[in-house]
């Protein structure tokens, strides 16, 4: 379980911001002025399609471009079709101008295309496309943050549940309704919806709040520009909280889905104890509440919890059915399912047992007041065991054997220090990478990238650190460190 609600991922940087930067002489010379860069990447591959993920701005100097009357519309097609947001041409040293046939393929293919002078490195690029994007996130956390206070205080008020819709409703700048499955109206806030917008959200909360199949926990539409979005609440009374706003961005769904939670626990009918006690629980760390003052309410002093990470074998996404099912089965209703992992928290030190269809990473059993690590040993536990090809794996807590012979406080000074060049990703790669014995294959399975992306990163690391990491000695040293 987190300390607080999840953040927002990154928004998308406009191209016209990038553009805008004047020290940089970025001129946009084909397709579309408007775009979305979700990163940067620089390639001279001839096709560099397989090593797109989308909404990339890739940057080239075209080497590979030699024949660009009958190279151009097949490049940049494939760009298209990868997803790419654009294409940034270095002008010098292949070429002198941009190849016309290229600005024609852009124009043609609806590419947006820069056009980089020579004395605009490419790292130049990347590092202003960075320090936007953080700006960006740093913006959409402090606005995620603000409204998350006001609708935390607003659940404390006597009228908890309208004051949450109202909040909603100022936070997102829209309207919001929220609705029973058979589409009437409890609550609303925001001013009364038009008459096709509001049968539209009708639909959309039918969608999400029917219990006669396995629905989604969303479901999204667009009427005239507006903006929709209906949200089950997952209180078995089959109600929806309706959007309609003016924008979808990262940062709506994040304080929608506060108010779901929130409004969920509000909304749901009378609670045994234990049950209650945990809804309390979760009510607190939305109010900003550590774990270890909501840990009491969790359980006795010196319970132990387990924290599962599950995925389908199968590979297709967890709806909230079949991760109930995998609650039950598990011998918990606390459980949470998200895009494509289902997590869920066990009570007690007995652990957890494969279950059919599924793949399981389980934590070492824990005190409340360490669930956010053994959160994290979950999602290591399920890595591992999608590399390993099975069904349950869990977390090793390392204790005993050589490093119990090392005082624990010079230990760790020896890894901070250690360890001190590596980045969190490159560690939990190296983490990974040497507790699968080196291999290429499993480390990519269990970390879900590519395994080019695995051998750039474990190169990375033995740069950084100056070890020989075919060394044996070394990846012992590390992996204690690591530990």
């Amino acid at each position: 379980m987190p300390d607080s609600p999840a953040g927002p991922p990154t928004p998308p940087i406009p191209l016209t911001e990038l553009l805008a930067r004047e020290e940089l002489g970025l001129r946009r010379i084909a397709g579309p002025d408007r775009a979305d860069l979700l990163w940067v990447h620089t390639s001279e591959m001839a096709d560099p399609y397989p090593y797109l993920l989308g909404g990339e701005l890739l940057l080239s100097a075209g080497v590979l471009l030699t024949d660009a009357e009958t190279d151009a519309d097949t490049y940049v097609a494939r760009l298209v079709e990868a997803g790419a947001a654009a294409l940034g041409f270095g002008v010098a040293p292949v070429h002198d101008t941009v190849p016309e046939a290229l600005v024609e393929a852009c124009d043609r293919h609806g590419l947006p295309l820069l056009e980089v002078p020579p004395g605009t490195p490419f790292t130049a690029i990347a590092r202003a496309v960075w320090r936007l994007m953080a700006e960006a996130r740093h913006r959409e956390l402090r606005r995620v943050t603000r409204a998350q206070q006001a609708l935390a205080a607003a659940a404390a008020r006597p009228d908890p549940v309208p004051a949450v819709l109202h909040q909603l409703a100022v936070q997102l700048e829209g309207r919001v309704v929220l609705l029973t499955a058979e589409g009437g109206e409890l609550h609303a806030a925001g001013g009364p919806p038009p008459r096709e917008e509001r049968a539209a959200l009708v639909q959309l909360s039918r969608v999400v709040s029917t219990d006669r199949r396995p629905s989604p926990a969303s479901a999204t539409d667009t009427l005239d520009g507006t903006q929709l979005a209906a949200y089950a609440l997952d209180g078995g009374q089959g109600l929806a909280l309706a959007l309609a706003t003016p924008r979808r961005d990262p940062g709506v769904h994040t304080v929608a889905g506060i108010a779901v939670v929130l409004l969920a626990l509000l909304t749901a009918p009378h609670q045994g104890a234990d049950a209650a006690g945990r809804s309390a629980a979760l009510v607190r760390v939305l109010l900003g509440a550590s774990p270890q003052e909501v840990a009491p309410l969790l359980a006795d002093d010196g319970a132990l919890w387990t924290v599962v990470h599950a995925r389908r074998a199968d590979g297709r996404a967890p709806d909230r059915l079949t991760a109930g099912a995998l609650g039950a089965s598990l011998g918990s209703p606390l459980v949470d399912a998200g895009p494509d992992t289902v997590r869920v928290l066990l009570a007690g030190p007995g652990g957890a047992t494969a279950q059919t269809g599924w793949i399981l990473g389980a934590s070492a059993p824990c005190p409340a007041t360490a669930l956010p690590a053994a959160d994290t040993e979950a999602a290591r536990a399920l890595g591992r065991a999608e590399a390993t090809r099975a069904p349950l794996a869990t977390h090793r807590t390392g204790t005993g054997g050589l490093a119990a012979l090392i005082p624990a406080d010079l230990a760790e000074a020896h890894a901070r220090v250690l360890l001190a060049p590596l980045t969190e990703p490159l560690a939990e790669t190296l983490r990974c990478w040497l507790s699968l014995h080196g291999s290429w294959d499993r480390t990519a399975v269990a970390l879900r990238v590519h395994r080019n992306t695995v051998r750039q990163r474990i190169a990375r690391c033995a740069t950084l650190l100056e070890r020989d990491l075919d060394d044996m000695d070394v990846r012992t040293e590390l992996w204690v460190a690591l530990r």
